[in-house]
């Protein structure tokens, strides 16, 4: 295992366990829908699950149909990712750690998915009555992730 193989599964590592920590806390500490201003007029912890993908996509009436979309979806994101990983041995440290955010993500919503059939979101960020969807850690990983991906490949065409 090279030193960047070891970092991306640090990374993921990470991302799982903090996204799993933080979703308990707030599931045992905070009742559904209730919210606690951090950052007053800005940010939020508020206690909503989401039975649907990202920003609630597929939410349907019937959740069971939609829970098994979405882990049949994310195992084969899972598998993608962990190909793309293999096949890219000697790939660079932002390549390899932005796989590993992605990665953490995927099965830190995806635990939520086969655990509880819903994932539990409690980022909310918002300004006057304009809300972002609620988030999670996992979310947040695999938006820096690809973030980090487009930024790598970017650099690498340029070059």
């Amino acid at each position: 295992m090279t030193a960047s193989d070891r970092l991306g599964v640090a990374l993921s590592a990470a991302v799982i366990s903090l996204d799993q920590l933080t979703k308990w806390l707030v599931a045992q500490g905070m009742g559904l829908h209730q919210s606690l201003p951090v950052i007053p007029g800005f940010l939020s912890l508020t206690h909503v699950r989401n039975t649907g993908a990202a920003f609630g996509i597929l939410a349907t009436p019937s959740p069971g149909l939609s829970t098994a979309i979405l882990v049949a979806f994310s195992a084969v994101a899972i598998g993608l990712i962990l190909w793309v990983w293999v096949r890219n041995r000697k790939a660079p440290r932002l390549f390899v750690s932005s796989l590993g955010l992605i990665l953490g993500g995927a099965v830190g919503n995806s635990i939520d998915r086969l655990r509880l059939g819903e994932v539990v979101d409690f980022l909310d960020v918002y300004w006057g009555s304009y809300h972002w969807p609620a988030f999670n850690l996992a979310d947040s990983a695999i938006t820096v992730g690809v973030g980090l991906l487009m930024i790598h490949l970017l650099s690498h065409k340029a070059s």
